[in-house]
């Protein structure tokens, strides 16, 4: 990879160029369970074979079971001990949502980690099968209700195995790049005003304010879970499918200028399993380093806005 600064001094220690691999190294995450969204390629197949290799149980949630049976049996190829469920999961539905909690329920398994990392991004203009705009809809809603519906489970593995509970939502520097008005709470579906990046921006900005809003909740329930997003940096994946002009790019020159997906999941599988980041909550982080937020996605009255806005979706 090219254009990545390489090692440099920092608070944990790590760079651009560090790899999930390295910043694991000589962490023993067994016992521990994982939920993995996106897992079937990319950060998400990265992060689970690392986590895996940590000796963590991992269980993917996937739309596309065949391609995340290749990516399990790729995983078990290289770590033979790896214990990997794969668990049908399509974020754009609710109904899929709650279907695979209920699968996972039926594991009877503890949860110790939450990794949100299923994405779309640059959509044309599409409602979900809920009626919500898709990028919204798959990239903050699903992962809303998901984290909801999973949260009582990760308190109370907590509680009960006196290990910190983690909760990892993968959001994207592109919040920077939402519509004017932040959260478009009265314009959610219009079309008339629709733009894919502000629209991708739009759905990234939900997931820091998301996490933001459940890390204080959970400060005030004194709960042993903490709650992070992040920025994985400029990767190299097929997130940008749906643009076909800007996936040609992606594919033609990103090796040379973007970061690979070991890299890409690096800060993943940091906040993940790293012990400096225990009791570390409601930050934002790049590099495996915290940063500051634009004032937008730190106002606390829109993050409560947007909570009970999501709320008032799922019922």
């Amino acid at each position: 990879m090219w254009g990545l600064p390489r090692r440099r001094k920092s608070p944990s220690g790590f760079s651009p160029s560090s790899t999930a691999e390295e910043v694991t190294a000589g962490i023993d995450g067994s016992g521990l369970v994982a939920i993995v969204t996106g897992a079937s390629s990319g950060i998400g197949a990265e992060t689970c074979r690392v986590l895996a290799l940590r000796g963590v149980h991992v269980v993917m949630g996937v739309r596309n079971l065949s391609t995340a049976s290749q990516v399990r049996e790729k995983i078990v190829g290289q770590v033979p001990t790896a214990k990997i469920e794969i668990l049908e999961l399509d974020l754009s539905s609710m109904s899929s949502v709650r279907r695979f909690v209920d699968n996972f329920d039926a594991l009877d398994l503890p949860l110790n980690i939450l990794v949100n990392n299923a994405g779309i991004a640059f959509v044309p203009f599409k409602l979900s099968e809920d009626g919500i705009e898709l990028h919204f809809a798959t990239n903050h809603l699903g992962h809303f209700l998901l984290t909801d519906l999973l949260l009582e489970k990760i308190h109370v593995t907590a509680k009960e195995s006196g290990i910190e509970g983690r909760v990892v939502i993968v959001a994207s520097d592109g919040y920077k790049h939402s519509y004017r008005e932040g959260i478009r709470f009265d314009k959610i579906n219009d079309e008339s005003s629709y733009n894919r990046i502000s629209a991708y921006g739009h759905s990234k900005l939900a997931n820091i304010l998301h996490a933001n809003e459940l890390s204080s909740h959970l400060k005030e329930q004194d709960s042993k879970v903490v709650v992070n997003s992040l920025h994985p940096g400029e990767v190299v994946t097929n997130i940008a499918r749906y643009w076909g002009l800007l996936n040609g790019l992606v594919s033609l020159l990103g090796k040379f200028v973007l970061k690979g997906v070991d890299q890409g999941a690096a800060t993943v599988c940091y906040l993940a399993l790293h012990p400096q980041v225990a009791g570390v909550t409601g930050s934002y982080f790049v590099d495996c380093n915290t940063v500051q937020l634009k004032s937008h996605a730190t106002d606390k009255e829109l993050a409560k806005r947007l909570w009970d806005f999501s709320m008032s979706l799922l019922r």
